[in-house]
């Protein structure tokens, strides 16, 4: 059982663990012990409400199988236990982070005064700017 947040949860038969051989250190090691963890979970078949999958499915970018199935890779430990706590941690945040309904972006206008202060500095600084070219007269 996967804890998420205070009223949910997933089982653990949502999640699929697939254990690899690593690269990186680790000596000899690396070469007989499968340490690293290739989590895969369904989110499709998963119980989350319909408009978190959808944020999940975003979030998760290129991780994402065409079949909705999240991949998350994890060998930056020397254990398998590491690992795969350390997969399993990665998949409850970016499920936090799916949870969180983005605020609706309401469309404002500028009041008057801001508008008039900006077109103030406009002129202002198109003057200076104007001031440094080379002077212009009648004889040269």
């Amino acid at each position: 059982m996967i804890q998420i947040a205070d009223a949910i949860a997933l089982d653990d038969d949502l999640v699929e663990e697939r254990f690899v051989r690593a690269s990186g250190p680790g000596g000899q090691n690396v070469n007989k012990v499968a340490t690293a963890v290739e989590l895969r979970f369904d989110v499709a078949a998963s119980p989350l409400a319909h408009d978190v999958k959808q944020r999940l499915i975003a979030l998760a970018g290129s991780r994402i199988t065409q079949d909705a199935v999240l991949l998350i890779d994890s060998r930056e430990h020397r254990t398998q236990a590491q690992n795969r706590l350390a997969a399993r941690e990665r998949l409850v945040a970016l499920i936090r982070q799916a949870l969180v309904r983005p605020r609706v972006r309401r469309a404002t206008k500028p009041k008057a005064a801001a508008r008039e202060k900006r077109l103030t500095g406009k002129k202002k600084r198109a003057k200076v700017k104007a001031l440094r070219g080379r002077a212009r007269g009648g004889d040269d």
